[in-house]
């Protein structure tokens, strides 16, 4: 009897087994029958989502928006429970939010996630029970058609893939806060949409040579602050580094370095909010920018970042709740902030010690313009003690005002606050306001373009509080908000990726109003005559600048630009503060 229970029991193991892997081979992708050599075309990735959409109950398949290609986006949904409603699941289960594509000749997480979801629907992977997966697919859809086997000229596959700018020739992953294209404004209906409790940016990366096939970009620590950075870098990212250790492969942060040695020393990078884990940063989500190392074999970078999503949702399984508690604390002390620190550098007197495995490295005369070059040696293979400078702290300390006040003139701005869900109200009638006000004191501009935009940078300004005359329908937006790190990082000018150094508001730095220089000179002159306070600095100015002391032009300007006549606008940044004990912050609703 024994032995016949054996037999059925074996009988039924096979069966079972069998089933698995008859349906595993029914749902090849395009990567796999390549032998790991080619990646799936845009089509050939929709269709298998479609496919596996219409066999599993589990996964959802639907498009969202539009791209600056034309075509939709899409959003794949796996949840064991076949429930899709994103306030539902939040409420029981953690979300992790996975972006493919976004520079599409750096597919491995396009080939690994759809094997990731056939896996987890065939059963081949154990099935979540506290973690519901949301991907993109492919993000950038024009980079995506755009095919070559060309323009990745430091990468070791896969035989053809798609280009780095998307249809506009826009980098995606400097898009999330200027939002200058459609596929931007898609993914930020789609962040809201979902709100993820963790975020994933599959990437491959090209910088130095090394060991590692797989190496990791989370958000900076102290920039995300509090609890959750400590948890972040305190747990998070060494249970995956664990992990993934147990299945036999190191991980390394993502090296930072441009034509030096790794074993150097290097620092983390820095995602500002214009990257796609610095944005999500400012929701306060856990993110992960996953960069495979360009020159290893399409196959393995591939079975990596499989690998590297599977161990994230083993870890979310058993910190779900902690993870989801973290972030309900984080968004609600988020509320309560006096301050917001900006423009973060690297805190020399902090570092981490990492055993690196990397190449020997030498400097050689290089056979193409007889000066030095850098060559790495994998014949000599090394681990070595090296220094990891990942602690960084703010240059710059504002106060969180109650409220800015936004000019229903500036459509740019607001059509921007609409899409990331910022609430706010109009004011009912035109009154004058006590606020804080900006002018613009000194800013630098880059020389060159940079994703369609001169940005400005080193931004300096100087507040007054002013009584300040605003319109009906003027926008009054709260702070107290959960798009409190938002508004913060976009409306302060002084931000690196604020609305002003993105360009929005460059007509303020342009006087409209100018002076004939022979009408003029008659007022400059009885203006002097009439104000000693006037006349004494404009004659010590005289005396400490001799430039000036030769420019006609230059002095009749000086004393112009103290005058009535002077424009208010010129370099008066025009977003408003309305400070916490204000009268104006009577009319923010309770």
């Amino acid at each position: 009897m024994k032995h016949l229970a054996f037999f059925l029991a074996l009988v039924l193991f096979i069966s079972c087994e069998s089933e698995t892997q008859d349906e595993k081979s029914s749902y090849p992708t395009h990567y796999e029958l390549s032998d790991g050599k080619e990646t799936a075309t845009y089509r050939q990735t929709i269709d298998y989502y479609i496919a596996l959409a219409r066999e599993f109950p589990e996964i959802n398949l639907h498009t969202i928006g539009t791209t600056d290609s034309g075509l939709p986006l899409h959003m794949v949904t796996f949840n064991p429970d076949g429930d899709f409603n994103y306030e539902n699941i939040r409420k029981e289960k953690s979300i992790i939010l996975i972006n493919n594509g976004i520079h599409p000749g750096e597919s491995d997480g396009i080939d690994a996630t759809m094997m990731l979801y056939r896996d987890l629907a065939t059963g081949e992977l154990n099935l979540p029970k506290k973690t519901v997966l949301v991907t993109i697919p492919i993000y950038n859809i024009g980079g995506a058609l755009n095919r070559n086997s060309t323009t990745r000229a430091n990468q070791n596959g896969p035989k053809e893939y798609g280009f780095r700018g998307n249809a506009q020739n826009y980098d995606l992953n400097r898009d999330f806060i200027k939002m200058d294209t459609q596929n931007a404004k898609t993914f930020v209906q789609i962040f809201h949409m979902v709100k993820p409790d963790i975020f994933i940016d599959n990437h491959v990366s090209n910088g130095a040579d090394y060991q590692y096939t797989l190496t990791h970009l989370f958000t900076q620590h102290n920039k995300l602050g509090g609890k959750m950075g400590q948890y972040l870098h305190n747990t998070l990212m060494p249970n995956l580094e664990s992990s993934l250790a147990e299945k036999g492969w190191d991980i390394t942060p993502y090296v930072n370095v441009f034509n030096s040695p790794p074993e150097m020393g290097f620092s983390q990078f820095m995602d500002h909010p214009r990257y796609s884990t610095g944005y999500s940063t400012l929701w306060s989500t856990l993110g992960l920018m996953v960069e495979t190392h360009m020159l290893k074999p399409y196959k393995q970078r591939v079975e990596g970042t499989y690998d590297l999503m599977q161990s994230l949702i083993e870890i979310v399984e058993v910190e779900h709740e902690n993870i989801k508690s973290l972030r309900k604390e984080t968004l609600e002390n988020n509320l309560k902030l006096s301050e917001y620190y900006f423009n973060w550098t690297v805190d020399t007197t902090q570092t981490s010690t990492l055993n690196f495995k990397g190449y020997e490295a030498e400097n050689l005369v290089s056979e193409v313009t007889g000066l030095p070059r850098l060559k790495y040696d994998r014949e000599k293979p090394f681990t070595k003690k090296t220094i990891y400078r990942d602690y960084f702290y703010p240059l710059d300390t504002v106060t969180v005002p109650a409220a800015y006040i936004v000019r229903k003139s500036w459509k740019k701005v607001i059509d921007r606050l609409d899409a990331n869900k910022i609430q706010y109200t109009s004011l009912k009638k035109d009154t004058t306001l006590s606020v804080e006000a900006y002018m613009i004191t000194d800013y630098d501009t880059r020389r060159a373009p940079y994703e369609g935009h001169y940005l400005h940078s080193n931004t300096q300004v100087e507040k007054t509080i002013k009584e300040v005359f605003f319109g009906e329908g003027d926008l009054l937006v709260p702070t107290q908000q959960a798009g409190i790190r938002y508004l913060m990082e976009t409306l302060e000018p002084q931000g690196e990726d604020s609305f002003f150094n993105w360009n929005f508001f460059d007509t303020v730095l342009q006087r409209k109003e100018g002076f004939s220089p022979y009408v003029f000179e008659d007022v400059a002159l009885n203006m002097l005559q009439k104000d000693s306070i006037l006349f004494q600095e404009f004659e010590t100015k005289k005396e400490g600048d001799l430039n000036f002391a030769n420019n006609w032009y230059a002095q009749l300007n000086w004393i112009f630009e103290r005058s009535e006549h002077f424009e208010e606008a010129y370099l008066a940044y025009p977003i408003y503060r309305v400070a916490k004990n204000s009268d104006a912050a009577g009319l923010l609703p309770n």
